[in-house]
Order: structure tokens, then C-alpha cells, then sequence
């Protein structure tokens, strides 16, 4: 079994959390909404409505496939949930640019999603 080293910890509420040399949870039950905001700071995002939106059909996703999705996948989960509009790439891009399908699973507390360099 592989074992996920510890590159740093973030102080939240009093309370250390684990991350990984690539920012994201060592223990996945340490995410709570304030260590996404937590998290988010620390790139200078501000968390609105819309990237909620987003991070909430992540983890139901993660709860139904025990996976975080890469990136089309997650485009599908989100056009499925909140409509066309806003279930593309160009929306993601908007609200985590970069690489979305990642820096949103690292957000919302899930593992790096498989095939994301």
C-alpha cells in the first residue's frame, strides 16, 4: 500500500489538517467547508455561490463513484445538475482557471482526479 507523504499542514479552526506536496488532503475527513476556504485563500480565490455549486456536485460525485472526476466527466456531472449554461469547459475555466477539474477536487477536499497531469 502507497503511502501519501506530508509536505505541510494547514491550521484551521484550531485544528491542523495534513496536505500533500500537491496541496491536496492527506485524510480526506479532514475537509470541512472552512478548510476549502482555508485552502482557496491561501491561491487568493474567493469562494462564491457559483464555485459551491461546483464543489458540492464534486463531492456527491466522489460519494457515488469514489473517485473525483477528471475533467470531462466533471463538465458532464455539472451540465447534468445545473444546466447546459453552466455544464462547460468554458465556465469551469472561469471560476478555477488553470486546470479545473483539479484545483475544484483539491477545493473540495477530494483526492487528484486520475488522468490530470
Amino acid at each position: 500500500m502507497a503511502t501519501t507523504s506530508i509536505a505541510r499542514h494547514l491550521t484551521v479552526e484550531g485544528r491542523d489538517v495534513a496536505l500533500d506536496p500537491e496541496g491536496y488532503l492527506v485524510h480526506l475527513e479532514d475537509w470541512t467547508p472552512a478548510v476549502a476556504e482555508a485552502l482557496a485563500a491561501e491561491e487568493a480565490r474567493t469562494l462564491t455561490a457559483e464555485h459551491w455549486e461546483i464543489l458540492d456536485i464534486l463531492r456527491d460525485f466522489y460519494r457515488r463513484y469514489e473517485m473525483a472526476p477528471a475533467m470531462r466527466p466533471l463538465v458532464k456531472a455539472v451540465g447534468q445538475r445545473l444546466g447546459p449554461e453552466k455544464g462547460r469547459s468554458l465556465h469551469l475555466m472561469r471560476l478555477f482557471p488553470d486546470s479545473p477539474a483539479k484545483v475544484a477536487a483539491r477545493l473540495a477536499g477530494l483526492p487528484k482526479p486520475t488522468n490530470c497531469l
